[in-house]
């Protein structure tokens, strides 16, 4: 299993096409560079009325398929 940590901030606006299934995927930068691109329902549980915002560890598998992600400590 591979972990990337990503800091997030959308706005609910922008979020709502996440939302309603417009848009499938999110793309992000991780803090160390790389693009990642995983799938836009798996940040529903952390929408709140500023949207979605932290700093989110992501955990693929060895396919580099979606695993896992959750709040990073420093953000709890």
């Amino acid at each position: 299993m591979q972990t990337v940590t990503v800091r997030l901030n959308i706005s609910p606006e922008r979020f709502q096409a996440y939302y309603q299934g417009v848009v499938e995927s999110v793309v992000a930068q991780s803090i160390d560079g790389r693009t990642i691109q995983f799938p836009a329902r798996v940040l529903r549980p952390f929408v709140s009325h500023q949207g979605i915002q932290g700093t989110f560890e992501i955990t693929f598998d060895a396919s580099l398929k979606f695993h896992s992600i959750r709040l990073a400590q420093d953000d709890k």
